[in-house]
């Protein structure tokens, strides 16, 4: 496989990829179906997330069996020849892996509402009174961490939902359950895993009240967390380098994210955080609205672009993912100049130091969906919330304003592989509704025009592999004051990267503080680029990667 730094990797969303029995939902052979699709593409790695045996109350985030695949997206055999066909193509799989918490169905929990003191002991279950929980810590999908047992007189904690109850950590037969899941996987062939919230898996001592918050500066990035990554990597060798890990970091720091990425801790290669996809959220709230604050939004990269690097972490970098709204629609323009704004995008994203990822429809400028009633939404977080919103006297027509923005559905619409019935997902009924513009927006019109976002995400995945300059060098962020405009510079020995792009619908000049004469142009998204002595000029949502062949760096 590629050196990670080079790579680049594509997220499938199984349950609306690409459904081959008509049931509406996606499945394993669907993935094989596509593989010559995702080889032309360009990526390395397919990130699946999970679709072990679930009740599905969080969409398979809530495992009730780590070991078995969930019969609606099909069977081993069918897990096995997507290993092996994948590979054949050059790719490999990176599973999702849930050990923050298991869902309440699972054999552990369940032993443990029987009373058994050691499967007690795999979770968090604390004596109590009913209305009296342990601490006043909030849900991340609202109302109470706590849960009550009444048959045991004892709360159990689920920092999501009540069907999610987090494991022990602690606990060290835990900890070695969790090995024996990866070492399982690794055996069929697996050669990336991706950890969801692992940041979270490390909870306090002492159980305390937050007053000044929901509860999480308790438990993000826990006591013990880089102790139980590094054991769980060294133990199961994770550290190998034909293994690729990432994680997912809630409300982490950059301090700790270093720690978990540089290669001296042994502990993961890459991690994601979210700070940048919080910049809509009004006072820090994901349910208030308000424009993008697009200040703030290259604040964040910058820093932890400039940040990680100086302690030789490792970023993942990414717009979307099954729990985002679509990028195109949030920061882009999905009407007018949905093509130019997808590519601007993307640009920014692929010339940064780190590994970047591609979400499902990403590379054909996939929109958020458009649901215009609650009966249309299948994710719990955004049930739970029409319900608060309710509650705290939104009307129900600003209610669907704010979902249409935020909901995690807005990512799960179905892939739009062509202008047909249901986009040619599925023959039967999907099981959550196809955005209405899959006429229009397609696999098959991407593949048929040359000038398609897709052709571009193909050429940005060629640029990473074929110039160093891209996966090892520098980052300097340039242009800071200019309102519209996100730019930085990338140096590896006398190698030079330049990449500009407009976040505006209107033209944008940019003027360098040297002549364009050394500079070759590497990749454009439009054709009103212009340059001309010492400026560059932008169109609508333009982006421009420069490169300039340093007297040191090796040519290509």
């Amino acid at each position: 496989m590629q050196n990670f730094r080079k790579s680049c990797v594509y997220q499938i969303y199984p349950k609306s990829f690409q459904d081959t029995n008509g049931d509406g939902i996606g499945d394993l052979k669907g993935i094989v179906d596509r593989l010559d699709y995702l080889k032309r593409l360009g990526v390395d790695y397919l990130w699946l997330t999970p679709f072990f045996i679930s009740p599905q109350n969080d969409n398979g985030y809530d495992i009730q069996d780590y070991y078995r695949i969930a019969p609606v997206f099909g069977t081993m055999d069918d897990l096995e020849r997507l290993v092996s066909e994948a590979k054949e193509r050059g790719m490999a799989l990176m599973l999702d892996m849930v050990f923050n918490h298991t869902s309440t169905s699972h054999e552990w929990f369940q032993r443990a509402l029987k009373g058994e003191k050691e499967f007690q002991d795999y979770y968090f279950f604390r004596d109590g009174e009913a209305g009296n929980p342990p601490t006043n810590w909030q849900s991340k999908f609202g109302g109470s961490t706590w849960e009550y047992v009444e048959e045991l007189g004892k709360y159990y904690l689920h920092l999501f939902d009540r069907t999610q109850a987090d494991l022990n950590w602690d606990n060290p037969a835990v900890r070695e359950e969790v090995k024996k899941v990866i070492r399982f996987w690794k055996e069929k062939g697996i050669k990336g895993f991706r950890f969801d919230v692992i940041n979270l898996v490390s909870k306090p001592e002492q159980w305390e009240n937050d007053e000044e918050g929901d509860g999480r500066r308790f438990y993000t990035d826990g006591p013990r967390i880089h102790q139980y990554l590094r054991e769980m990597v060294e133990d199961t060798g994770l550290d190998s380098e034909d293994i690729i890990t990432v994680g997912e970091m809630s409300s982490t720091t950059m301090d700790h994210c270093i720690r978990y990425t540089a290669p001296e801790e042994k502990q993961l290669k890459m991690c994601f955080n979210f700070h940048h996809l919080k910049v809509d959220y009004k006072g820090g709230d994901k349910w208030s609205l308000m424009p993008y604050d697009f200040e703030e939004l290259k604040d964040l990269f910058h820093t932890w672009q400039t940040g990680m690097a100086q302690g030789n972490g490792w970023n993942a970098v990414f717009w979307c993912n099954h729990d985002q709204p679509r990028a195109v629609s949030r920061f882009g323009d999905d009407g007018t100049y949905r093509k130019e704004s997808a590519k601007m995008l993307a640009a920014v994203i692929h010339g940064m130091r780190g590994t970047p990822y591609i979400y499902q429809g990403e590379e054909i400028g996939m929109t958020n969906g458009d649901f215009t009633d609650i009966s249309q939404y299948r994710d719990v977080e955004s049930l739970n919330y029409f319900e608060i919103l309710k509650e705290q006297g939104q009307k129900e027509e600003e209610i669907y304003r704010i979902l249409g923005e935020r909901s995690r559905d807005n990512g799960r619409t179905p892939m739009q592989w062509g202008p047909e019935e249901r986009a040619g997902f599925t023959t039967g009924t999907p099981w959550i509704r196809v955005n209405s513009n899959s006429d229009r927006i397609n696999v098959k019109e991407s593949l048929s025009d040359p000038d398609s976002i897709f052709s571009y995400y193909q050429k940005l995945i060629e640029l990473r592999k074929e110039y160093d300059v891209i996966s090892e060098g520098t980052y300097e962020p340039v242009f800071l004051k200019d309102k519209w405009l996100f730019a930085y510079k990338r140096s590896y020995r006398g190698e030079r990267l330049l990449v500009l792009a407009n976040f505006s619908g209107q033209f944008r000049e940019a003027e360098l503080d040297e002549k364009m004469d050394s500079w070759n142009l590497l990749l454009s998204n439009d054709e009103n680029t212009k340059t001309d002595g010492k400026k560059v000029c932008l169109g609508p949502y333009g982006a421009v990667m420069l490169h300039q062949q340093g007297p040191e760096s090796s040519s290509h």
